[in-house]
């Protein structure tokens, strides 16, 4: 590999080490951790009589391509009347990562892991992430169990939470999936050679759709944005892929969903506080109204999912082009996640507005999210009837402390995301490309382009454009260490 070959890497990851520190992350462990972590293994699931031996069942894990922080593993089970029962196995990461703990206190600052086109900054060391505490194939495993029976028509019927030993018996890939259960490719080798978890994924996938469609009865909303991922030969980006949804990533977002909620109910019943995830009704409403009156069609003036997601569901059918920039406008006027400390006996937690949810905790990737940790002490407690394990002040300040990083971490991904792709336009100064006018207002008129998606500023020839015009552009320049991309109208 020339040196040539190891330029575009290196500069992403300085950008990406640097936007780290600026925006108050750290990209690397403390020594304490490094030091703590040489004594910590996997720990083993005999010797105590409250964990479950489920090992046996058909558990997968299905999550991107190149992934090997597996969090969560899934199975079903058909019940009589077309009702299943679906079992979502979480690795128990605090069995190992215990509170107060040097590595604990690294997770803590940083909160989530930061996934940038130059690197990933994980929450927790390699060794625990993609190791000890990964669900992986082939080895025995703690796990925590979200139980959830599902009735005929997609809601549920019935809930459990235990601990449990488990093991991962395919390591499958979203796409791969995909291509199986919706366009008749093949079955993934490991599928194949498994007896009886053909049948049983695509139980998990009847079950999965049934799910979202009751959800978008109520008003869970058809959102679709762009996500574009840079792509290297060998250490030189070579491309820009578009990131597409397809049915196995719906099947665990469905799923995860589902255990989320029954998470959050689980310590609501047992009169533990909780960390909720929520997107408050939305503030903006009435820009959303505006856009939507546009376009013909008309909202009520009091929020409501339902109807918004009828006029979704219509602009995607009608314009699927325009339509990712239709949804990242609808995103920015709900607002952001984020999370709340909920204390029993106090007022119910304002829900999720996107997903038409109620009661949502994040708990499923506790490899990549430290307040899916806090959840899971919390659950552990509460199953042995202990008492919670921070106190009212604590989790108040967790609640923003776990907001506040995970912001910083999603700006740190959003700037390194744009300078990969001026990095990748860098070579074609004077290039034309077709484009669509995604933002239109005082401070500036924005372009994304249909191949490669890029999304830069339009610095001539903006004047009587509006969003959703489809234009012409010649690439003026870019600044890689910034992030900017600057378009000429043709």
């Amino acid at each position: 590999m020339n040196a040539a070959d190891q330029h575009d890497r290196a500069r992403l990851n300085r950008i990406a080490r640097q936007a780290m520190v600026a925006r108050g992350l750290r990209p690397d462990f403390s020594l304490a951790a490094k030091y703590e972590l040489g004594g910590l293994q996997a720990a083993g699931i005999e010797g105590d009589g409250r964990i479950r031996d489920l090992r046996g069942l058909l558990w997968a894990s299905i999550d991107n391509d190149d992934s090997r922080d597996l969090d969560q593993l899934t199975v079903a089970e058909e019940l009589p009347g077309g009702r299943a029962k679906i079992f979502v196995a979480v690795a128990d990461v605090d069995t190992v990562v215990e509170k107060g703990t040097a590595i604990d206190e690294d997770a803590r600052h940083n909160t989530t892991s930061v996934y940038t086109a130059a690197t990933i900054f994980p929450m927790l060391p390699e060794k625990l992430s993609t190791d000890i505490t990964s669900l992986n194939p082939g080895v025995d495993r703690l796990a925590v169990v979200v139980e959830m029976v599902v009735g005929a028509d997609g809601a549920l019927a019935d809930s459990a939470i235990y601990r449990a030993g488990v093991h991962n018996r395919a390591k499958l890939a979203y796409n791969r999936v995909a291509a199986w259960l919706e366009d008749g490719a093949a079955a993934p080798e490991a599928v194949a050679a498994l007896s009886g978890l053909e049948e049983n994924l695509r139980l998990q996938n009847r079950v999965a759709q049934k799910m979202k469609n009751l959800r978008q009865t109520h008003g869970a909303l058809s959102l679709e944005t762009l996500e574009a991922r840079p792509v290297f030969e060998g250490d030189r980006i070579d491309e820009l892929a578009v990131e597409a949804s397809n049915c196995a990533k719906e099947l665990i977002a469905d799923f995860m969903i589902a255990a989320n909620g029954v998470t959050a109910r689980f310590l609501a019943e047992r009169k533990f506080p909780s960390l909720r995830r929520v997107v408050r009704t939305p503030k903006r409403w009435e820009a959303i109204v505006e856009i939507a009156r546009r376009r013909g069609f008309e909202l009520p003036e009091r929020p409501d999912p339902k109807p918004l997601d009828e006029f979704l569901i219509k602009e995607q059918a009608a314009d699927p082009l325009r339509f990712p920039d239709l949804s990242l406008t609808v995103i920015k006027l709900l607002g952001n996640g984020e999370y709340a400390a909920i204390f029993p006996g106090e007022d119910a937690a304002p829900g999720h507005f996107g997903l038409a949810v109620r009661d949502y905790s994040h708990s499923t990737a506790p490899n990549r999210r430290y307040p899916d940790i806090i959840t899971q002490r919390l659950l552990k407690a509460a199953l042995i009837a202990e008492s919670a394990p921070y106190e009212r002040e604590e989790m108040e300040l967790l609640a923003k402390h776990c907001s506040k990083q995970e912001d910083a971490a999603k700006k740190v991904e959003r700037q390194v995301g744009k300078s990969a792709a001026a990095l990748l336009l860098e070579s074609q100064i004077g290039a034309e490309f077709d484009a669509l006018v995604t933002g239109a207002s005082p401070k500036g008129t924005w372009v994304r382009l249909l191949d490669p998606p890029v999304e830069g500023k339009l610095a001539q020839g903006a004047a009587g454009l509006d969003v959703g015009d489809k234009i012409r552009v010649r690439l003026l320049q870019t600044d890689v260490e910034q992030g900017f991309i600057d378009f000429k109208r043709i």
